[in-house]
């Protein structure tokens, strides 16, 4: 395992599972005591996901201690504010089980995010989370949220894959001291990623996946990845990543699939907005 340390010395695994959507808690569970097995330390919900619950009874299962895990999950928007996030975030930690969080995120850059982040400052004081950021935020969100409080953001989870690099982006938060995390580091499979020529024949080059070349280049790129699969194969194949390296033709091919823009939505689309009340209820 290869790892990122992140603005305040905590080491965070650089590869993880994603839940996203496992809305079977049976199947969550399974998906969760697998990855552990194959290796995964990093495991990354949310509350909105709805399997927490399931992601704590895998850890129960697992027979590791806590140290030797790394656990993330979200505040959603509607629990903004300080008094709401407190109350939030102790309803994550029982259904995970767990007496503390190693990284807790705001989960989408709107409502009451400053009044959540002060709450999220006093629990990092009580040593009930090991590190706070944010998901979403785009550029001048986040770097407004690090000048203007005590704790900058050590994680800023983001859509990063072949067809939306974040180029701009990834950099410029690296020079800010704030790690890119990538969610949906496979794209959801939107844009044809598996069927994409210049990824299969790079696949082909390296006796690889497609996922694992595209795993393999945002570890390349020091991003943080969370890939989701509720199959046994894939999670293992995900993990096994460590192990080759793409040189700089390699990286060049993979740099122009790029589109520039997201395959799912725009955080400042209104319409987006609106319905992002709705979600997570």
């Amino acid at each position: 395992m290869e790892y990122v340390t992140l603005n305040n010395g905590l080491k965070m695994p650089i590869l993880g599972l994603g839940v996203f959507r496992i809305t079977d808690l049976a199947i969550c569970e399974r998906v969760v005591l697998e990855a552990i097995e194959a290796g995964y330390r990093l495991l990354d919900t949310a509350s909105a996901y709805h399997n927490e619950e399931a992601v704590g009874q895998a850890i129960k299962k697992s027979g590791l201690s806590r140290q030797e895990l790394f656990i993330t999950t979200k505040l959603w928007l509607l629990d903004a504010g300080y008094e709401n996030t407190k109350k939030a975030f102790q309803k994550s930690l029982d259904n995970l089980g767990l007496d503390y969080l190693d990284l807790y995120l705001i989960h989408q850059p709107f409502n009451d995010i400053y009044g959540s982040w002060r709450a999220m400052e006093e629990l990092y004081a009580e040593g009930k989370i090991r590190a706070i950021g944010v998901s979403n935020f785009s550029l001048d969100r986040v770097i407004d949220l690090k000048l203007y409080n005590k704790i900058p953001p050590a994680v800023n989870q983001i859509e990063i894959h072949p067809f939306c690099q974040q180029v701009e982006s990834v950099p410029y938060l690296r020079e800010n001291d704030i790690v890119a995390q990538a969610w949906g580091p496979l794209s959801s499979e939107k844009n044809n990623l598996f069927e994409n020529g210049p990824l299969n024949e790079l696949a082909a080059k390296h006796g690889r996946s497609v996922a694992q070349i595209v795993l393999r280049w945002h570890i390349q790129r020091g991003i943080v990845a969370i890939p989701k699969s509720v199959q046994k194969e894939r999670i293992v194949e995900n993990f096994k990543v460590f192990d080759f390296e793409l040189d700089d033709q390699d990286l060049a091919k993979i740099a122009a699939l790029d589109t520039k823009t997201s395959a799912f939505f725009s955080h400042s689309d209104p319409e987006v907005v609106k319905q992002f009340k709705t979600f997570g209820q």
